[in-house]
């Protein structure tokens, strides 16, 4: 069948892309209701849920999970003997930090230099904007879908509050399908077609230190009572060594990446480090990303500057992740890092370590029909051979699915190449990306209809 419609129909649909993404992007759906109203994710569930049915899938409706927070599921039945494929993303987003950090509105989509900002422009709601975009080709240029489909589309990912896991792990039945195509990750470079092979798994915990009743005035009492905002500064200043390499007993931190390598200068670019800033850790910088386990201090409970007293501090609390490398057992490294926490807090101070959760590291089997597929679908949509990257972050639910659904081959793609900024300020997309990848998922359906049909 020939290609160019498909490719024209793509095309034709960006205008509209970016309209949907404008609308999708103006709720502020973070999926804390300490930090912005339930009504926001609400608001942005319906809109996926009506968007998918407009697109003439059935048995669309909201799923109530166990954390509270609401999926979006539908479904359509494919041509006889056709396979069918699971395509996945997430509405929620992360907070958009500092509001006026951002040159425009986090949550209103603005184009700038050819690329549209806004906070969840790439993670994820660009990826769900892929989705729609690939299937709405098929139904301009086929007329309909070569596969069966089913669509889940989460509400709380970003908070890794594990809610839709539970639900599939309760319903078995109503993810099962032949392929998954997890739409939450990106190209390893703009331009170049990539699949996420590779994920590292999380841990979470609060650490706390308390070393006075109160608050003590610093000229008084400082210089020998206790500083308890010091001695977490002591504690968090151990999670590495002089080299940056994590340095938690328990972990190995010496693997390889034998992968596509990712070149120091490439990466200073796309993380933007400031010029004379090291890069830290050792090895590649694949090895530091992909392969070896790494430890970010994510946020510190202590007084702002300003505002500030003069106060020797009675009480400070830190949130620190660790992620770890798939043939890590992320509940053994989870343990490492609270004895390692436990065992460096200075003074004999009182230290409570909280453990906030797990998700286990991903490897992907891509020796299957639907690699096969994408890899073609890739090659034509990019007009270059796809790569197989890893990535550092985590998507706990891909372990679940590979438990629930042992047989069916997870495949990771999306919008989000380096230069989004996710998780950031100032998070765009590139809509040259989100055309290709919407082309390559609609010529992926083609392919592995074509590959699996009986």
């Amino acid at each position: 069948m020939p290609q160019q419609p498909l490719a024209d129909a793509v095309r034709s649909l960006m205008d509209r892309a970016r309209t949907d993404l404008a609308e999708l992007v103006a709720f502020r759906s973070v999926a804390d209701p300490r930090q912005f109203p339930v009504e926001e994710c609400e608001k942005a569930a319906h809109w996926v849920a009506d968007a998918f049915t407009a697109e003439g899938l059935t048995g669309v409706r909201l799923l109530d999970t166990p954390d509270g927070t609401q999926s979006v599921y539908a479904e359509l039945p494919g041509p006889a003997g056709a396979p069918t494929v699971l395509l996945y993303s997430h509405y929620d987003v992360q907070p958009p930090l500092a509001e006026d950090e951002w040159l425009s509105p986090a949550f209103e989509l603005t184009e700038r230099d050819g690329r549209w900002y806004g906070r969840g422009a790439a993670d994820c709601k660009g990826n769900i904007l892929m989705h729609l975009t690939a299937l709405r080709a098929l139904r301009q240029a086929d007329g309909g879908y070569p596969v069966g489909l089913k669509i889940i589309v989460e509400g709380s990912e970003e908070q890794g509050t594990g809610g839709l896991e539970r639900y599939a792990e309760a319903h078995p039945e109503l993810l099962t399908a032949d392929a998954i195509v997890i739409g939450d990750t990106g190209n390893f470079a703009a331009g170049l077609p990539t699949v996420t092979a590779s994920l590292r798994g999380m841990t979470v915990v609060d650490v706390s230190v308390r070393t006075l009743a109160g608050n003590l005035h610093s000229g008084a009492f400082g210089g020998a009572a206790p500083d308890a905002l010091q001695a977490l500064v002591k504690v968090l200043a151990s999670l590495h060594d002089e080299h940056g390499d994590v340095a938690v007993a328990g972990l190995t931190t010496d693997q390889t990446w034998t992968g596509v390598q990712y070149p120091d200068e490439q990466f200073r670019a796309d993380a933007k480090v400031l010029d004379g800033v090291a890069l830290t850790g050792t090895g590649t910088v694949a090895d530091r990303l992909w392969a070896r386990p790494s430890v970010t201090v994510l946020g510190i409970d202590a007084p702002p500057v300003v505002g500030a007293t003069s106060s020797v501090q009675s009480f400070a609390k830190a949130s620190v992740s660790l992620r770890v490398p798939p043939g890590t057992d992320t509940g053994a490294a989870q343990e490492a890092l609270v004895a390692h926490l436990e065992a460096q807090v200075p003074f004999g101070a009182q230290v409570t370590v909280e453990r906030q959760g797990n998700g286990s590291p991903f490897l992907a089997d891509t020796s299957g029909p639907a690699y096969e597929a994408m890899g073609e679908a890739m090659a034509e949509a990019f007009g270059t051979p796809m790569v197989a990257s890893g990535e550092g972050g985590s998507i706990p639910l891909c372990n679940t699915l590979r438990t629930l659904y042992p047989e069916a081959e997870i495949v990771l793609i999306g919008v989000e190449e380096p230069t989004t900024q996710i998780h950031a300020v100032n998070e765009s997309v590139d809509p040259l990306e989100l055309e290709r990848m919407a082309l390559t998922e609609a010529l992926f359906l083609r392919r592995y209809a074509e590959l699996r049909s009986v």
